[in-house]
């Protein structure tokens, strides 16, 4: 929020009046509770404006008919939607007795189980069979797919024939899901389940020794999963997709991001330790589900629902399919939920590298040496994408440091898909997630840097075609995202003290208690008995009350009553679900308004009598990888030479590439490069040397040229590479410029006088 500018000291070093700030957050409560109001208000006269619309002259038989019409199809939608429901319960409780298995579209073979291992966690390794029609090549690098453990079970990544799963098969390559059990082992940690994973990826590279390492994908959870895996083992690791990720837990913005305030609200971390202990030790997954959907209750109370009774005839299918995985509850140990929230939700601590997995040992992000591709939307309200970005800047202060550590980060920005949607919906899965799959065939030959990612349609007119376009971004760049600079995050780092100290009082005080008098059985008692769950057992086959209903509904079913829908009742209907969806968005805005207003009202004045943390140094530009690249500045072969003069030509053009050029520039001189002949971190390793060389001394790099291809063979052929680059490709005029002088500095005349090889030359610099 904007007054949380003042949390800090201004320039005379003397931090703001309390007395000021809570004048300023009552002025901005304000204008949030005059903002919903308006809100509620434009959307109910909307809605009576397109029911006065809707209205047209009728006879007394017509208006009589169209009631008739209206009322049988309310009653039969009415059987239709609550034998819909019953269904859902019955398939709950199959999924339940069944084990609750990955709700996959495609087979799969567990190949790793977890369990057996000497530190045993609750998850596999399951391969998917590729489906009739599809091929796999085996010399394309596998893929990873990591999905949330968050509440719900495995399987999102897969859900549907389109889908991450889907695409990535779809262009050969081996795919392989992380899946886990319903159950945790007793006593694992999320280092147990991070080793487990990282066992994962080394028995998935050795199962598939190709040119690329694995590919890791990361939903949600699975995101920050993914990230810990490739700090656990990089040299193993290939690039990482991270989708919908929180990375950086206090980001957002006021009036969009309600959920990162919950922490402060609750006090810290100990409401997820009682609700272990009440769990006898386990940690009720069905409590963050029941989380994500107060977020939006007129979504969770009404419009779900609604949506339902009012698509009766077609909406069942699609409702059944994804109500059995959201409706699948999956839990975690005490010590699993604890070291998340203390780490993670509200202790930040893993952009910092202060995550540790054991006593001593933390996570350091930056030893991932693999490409990161970040996906993230404006419409998603669980992972917005501050939380999704931010940690590029906690990690890599400028873009010469990120360049300098030789990483290479593209952002994807989607405009509205929900969170959900980013790994579910099919248009997200055909357009970005296949789009991102192409990429990564070329993306360890990117220069190091921070990559803006777009999609564009290309289509003719024969179906939608993409191509991808790259634009180099500064890490400053981030600060778009942010309304205030990030000043609002100050008041976090309260939260976590006051955090710190609950849960010290909750372990010496509550905790003995607590858990001495939940036994285990008891929280399995008190989890089937949980909300969520009742709505689902409560309405299926064992409630004697639902016994007759599915007669009656084939009965409805075989003989439906279509209503009028440009009619008075119809119209009458939308317009009341119309108002009923305005009355509870106005209450969500009231509600995360007044919620946000208590959280710095009583964060923000306890920041400024704190003692401040001094924050950390900014890393440094000069690393031992730039100082050794540019000590060797006149060393290597043709490959290097090659990749050198393409980056030097790069240099000098726009500052957006495209996936389309990049293929077309393998197309034309990819094999005669050499970087195709190498390991894919071999020919990543050879681009982030001659990119920093490039970067920094651009004229040393020209002059040095020369040294790395000595022989008139090898210059002849850099100089063809180069010529066809520059008769084929669309070089702006300062590209071309440097035709003449890559000629003039190889000693060739354009008749290609030969060239002594032995002849000394003075090296440049």
């Amino acid at each position: 929020m904007a007054e949380i500018r003042t949390t800090r000291p201004d320039a005379t070093g003397v931090p703001p009046s309390p007395f000021a700030i809570q004048a300023r957050l009552a002025e901005l409560y304000r204008e949030r509770c005059a903002a919903a109001f308006q809100g509620c208000l434009d959307a109910t006269l909307a809605a009576n404006s397109a029911w006065a619309a809707a209205l047209k002259p009728v006879t007394p038989a017509q208006s009589l008919g169209d009631a008739a019409t209206y009322w049988a199809d309310f009653a039969q939608r009415s059987l239709l939607f609550w034998d819909t429901l019953r269904r859902r319960g019955n398939d709950w409780l199959a999924h339940e007795a069944a084990g609750k298995p990955p709700l996959l579209a495609f087979p799969w073979e567990i190949v790793a189980d977890a369990r057996g291992y000497e530190r045993p966690a609750n998850y596999a390794l399951a391969r998917i069979l590729p489906p009739d029609g599809v091929a796999i090549d085996a010399d394309k690098r596998p893929y990873i797919i990591i999905d949330p453990r968050a509440g719900h079970g495995p399987g999102i990544g897969g859900f549907k024939p389109e889908s991450e799963v889907g695409v990535a098969l779809s262009a050969g390559h081996p795919v392989y899901v992380v899946i886990f059990f319903p159950e945790p082992v007793p006593g694992q940690t999320l280092a147990d389940v991070a080793q487990a994973e990282a066992a994962f990826l080394r028995l998935v590279a050795e199962r598939h020794p190709t040119r690329g390492r694995p590919v890791i994908v990361g939903n949600c959870q699975g995101g920050w999963a993914a990230m810990l895996v490739g700090a656990l083992d990089p040299e193993h690791a290939g690039p990482l997709v991270i989708n919908g990720a929180p990375m950086s837990y206090w980001a957002g913005n006021d009036a969009e991001n309600p959920m990162r305030y919950a922490g402060g609200l609750l006090g810290g971390s100990w409401p997820a330790l009682l609700a272990s202990d009440l769990g006898g030790g386990v940690f009720d997954g069905a409590h963050l589900v029941e989380n994500f959907e107060s977020l939006n209750p007129a979504n969770t109370h009404f419009g779900k629902a609604y949506g339902l009774f009012s698509k009766i005839d077609t909406e069942p299918a699609r409702f059944l399919e994804f109500e059995r995985w959201w409706g699948g509850y999956y839990l975690m140990n005490r010590q699993e939920i604890a070291w998340i929230v203390d780490n993670l939700f509200v202790g930040n601590r893993l952009a910092a590298g202060r995550a540790e997995w054991e006593e001593g040992k933390a996570f350091d992000l930056r030893a991932i040496r693999s490409p990161i591709i970040l996906f993230a939307s404006l419409g998603d309200t669980i992972t917005p994408p501050q939380q999704a970005f931010n940690w590029v800047a906690d990690l890599y202060p400028t873009t010469a440091d990120l360049k300098a550590n030789g990483q290479v980060i593209v952002g994807l920005m989607h405009e509205s898909v929900g969170h959900l949607g980013i790994f579910v919906s099919g248009s997200v899965a055909r357009r970005e997630h296949a789009q991102i799959v192409d990429l990564l065939d070329y993306i360890e030959h990117l220069p190091p840097g921070l990559y803006g990612m777009k999609v564009e349609e290309t289509g003719n007119g024969s179906g939608p075609a993409y191509d991808v376009v790259l634009r180099e971004l500064e890490v400053e760049d981030l600060q778009r995202l942010q309304k205030y600079a990030r000043k609002d995050e100050v008041p976090f780092e309260a939260v976590r003290r006051v955090s710190e100290l609950n849960a010290a009082a909750y372990e010496t005080f509550v905790h003995p208690v607590v858990s001495a008098w939940v036994p285990r059985e008891t929280g399995a008692a008190l989890r089937a008995l949980h909300p969520l769950r009742m709505r689902r057992w409560a309405l299926s086959d064992i409630n004697p009350a639902l016994a007759a209903l599915a007669p009656w509904a084939d009965l409805a079913r075989s003989h439906r009553v279509r209503r009028d829908e440009a009619g008075f009742w119809a119209a009458t209907e939308r317009r009341s679900a119309a108002g009923i969806t305005a009355a509870w968005d106005f209450y969500r805005q009231m509600r995360d308004a007044s919620a946000e207003n208590l959280f710095y009202a009583t964060y923000a004045s306890l920041s400024t009598v704190l003692p401040r943390t001094e924050e950390p140094a900014a890393a440094t530009e000069g690393t031992a990888a730039l100082r050794e690249a540019m000590a060797r500045i006149d060393e290597g072969g043709f490959t290097d030479a090659a990749v050198r003069a393409c980056l030097l030509m790069a240099r000098l053009g726009p500052k957006e590439r495209r996936l389309s050029t990049f293929k077309r520039i393998r197309e034309l001189v990819g094999r005669d490069v050499g970087l195709l002949a190498l390991s894919a971190s071999d020919a990543a390793r050879v681009v982030r040397r001659q990119a920093a060389i490039v970067e920094h001394a651009p004229d040393a790099a020209m002059a040095s040229l020369p040294d790395l291809v000595r022989k008139a063979e090898e210059r002849r052929r850099l100089l063809d590479v180069v010529d066809r680059l520059g008769n084929r490709l669309g070089l702006g005029p300062e590209q071309r410029a440097l035709l003449p002088r890559f000629r003039d500095l190889l000693g060739l005349a354009p008749a290609g006088i030969p060239v002594e090889s032995g002849v000394p030359r003075q090296k440049a610099g």
